[in-house]
């Protein structure tokens, strides 16, 4: 029987070896999905535009400048790939969240499994309703927890313009989620 091991993959451009990156990569994985359900809205698409933005990623890794921020690299690019694949399909509709039976494991009780569920179910509507630069911002910050100065760095925009969209995109969950004439800030 053969023995099989694995290679070091070394880059001309890098001199060094990227499975350390690799590594990071895959310590990425959970907020690149989080960030991918939220622009795509359903977990399926969520999945498939994390595997092409790794894949990408992984392609075009002499491209990443050791010494930069690699979340803020690979974010951008799933951003990118989500804006260009909704291009290529022109389809404009309404984003549908999936929610993945996630809702059930919030409440302890039925009152509050109900209360839970539909606050989640207007959530995730509210979010999918969203205009995308503004659901884009708002997952970034607001579901990631990035800094304002790094989401707008991904998002390729000024940081007042982040902070505008953010701001309207509360506005607008606020308003969805709790009524026309709420108060709430989120």
């Amino acid at each position: 029987m053969e023995e099989v091991s694995a290679a070091v993959v070394m880059d001309s451009v890098m001199e060094a070896p990227i499975e350390p990156i690799r590594g990071q990569i895959a310590g990425l994985l959970p907020r690149l999905r989080r960030f991918a359900l939220s622009l795509t809205g359903n977990v399926a698409d969520a999945d498939d535009l994390v595997q092409d933005t790794v894949e990408r990623a992984l392609r075009h890794l002499h491209q990443w400048e050791e010494g930069t921020r690699l979340d803020s690299w690979m974010f951008r690019i799933a951003q990118n790939r989500f804006i260009d694949s909704r291009r290529a399909s022109k389809r404009r509709s309404r984003v549908m969240i999936d929610t993945g039976g996630a809702s059930g494991d919030v409440a302890f009780d039925g009152v509050r499994a109900a209360e839970s569920h539909v606050t989640w179910k207007q959530t995730c509507a509210a979010l999918a309703s969203l205009p995308e630069e503004q659901r884009s911002a708002v997952a970034l910050v607001l579901i990631d927890g990035m800094s304002y100065r790094d989401a707008a760095q991904v998002l390729g925009v000024p940081m007042g313009t982040l902070t505008s969209r953010l701001a309207r995109g509360r506005d607008a969950l606020a308003a969805r989620i709790f009524g026309k004439d709420s108060e709430v800030r989120i």
